[in-house]
């Protein structure tokens, strides 16, 4: 089976025809900047853009960048706060014609790598952290999904969640080093560790392509390795999100 998977992020929605038999992308991604408001109506148009794109008619799984219960977002994550309440899956079927299933986005990039990459056949507890504009998060308990594990939200020192300290969007923000911004993405390990006592830590987000560049300041016990899908972690585990 193939389907279409859309991966929603604070900077960019990209999306691409995966073959949800495999886990392999059947065509180039494609991507168009998240509009710079982030509310509903102007993301609602990127989404159907991307569908249009491909000529796509079928069934569309969508990470989204909040937590989604039921199809409804409830937290918006980095997106504008309008979008709470908003029926997303609704919305984007309706804006798309087509049926289109919404899970989050850390969700989906840690479905995909427990199915199809390095975290498949792991038993025990497994998180997968994406580092983008957030901290996204997404838990495993033997194979199992626990939904909306948001530990990007973590309060620290004084701001109101880490991921405003430790995320990739700080770390261009701050202009630091892999140095500099490892050590702080390490603080964000260390609390994880403590909270959770994962038994594997799994990293996605287009910064764990550049792992070898910051590992060496990841001191904490638990294992830590990238997620060998990339950066289409988020386009592949959206795809299979339609299956049943």
């Amino acid at each position: 089976m193939e389907a279409l998977g859309i991966d929603i992020g604070g900077s960019g929605m990209k999306g691409a025809i995966v073959n949800t038999e495999t886990g392999v992308l059947k065509t180039e991604r494609f991507r168009i900047p998240t509009p710079s408001s982030r509310k509903p109506k102007k993301m609602s148009k990127v989404f159907k853009e991307i569908v249009d794109h491909f000529d796509y008619s079928g069934p569309v799984g969508c990470g989204f960048p909040g937590i989604v219960k039921h199809g409804v977002c409830k937290d918006h994550g980095n997106l504008n706060d309008s979008w709470v309440d908003v029926n997303v899956e609704k919305l984007f079927s309706e804006v798309a014609k087509q049926p289109v299933t919404v899970i989050n986005d850390a969700d989906a990039a840690g479905y995909a790598v427990m199915n199809y990459g390095i975290g498949k056949g792991k038993t025990g507890f497994v998180l997968m952290i994406t580092i983008g504009t957030g901290l996204g998060s997404g838990a495993f308990y033997n194979g199992k999904l626990l939904p909306n594990f948001e530990l990007g939200r973590i309060p620290y020192k004084k701001f109101k969640k880490i991921e405003h300290w430790a995320s990739n969007f700080s770390k261009e923000r701050d202009g630091l080093s892999y140095k500099k911004w490892g050590k702080r993405f390490n603080v964000f390990l260390e609390l994880v560790e403590e909270i959770t006592c994962p038994d594997f830590i799994i990293l996605g987000g287009g910064v764990s392509k550049d792992f070898d560049d910051f590992k060496d300041y990841i001191t904490i016990e638990t294992p830590v390795e990238p997620a060998n899908l990339g950066n289409h972690a988020g386009i592949i585990g959206a795809a299979c999100a339609v299956l049943p």
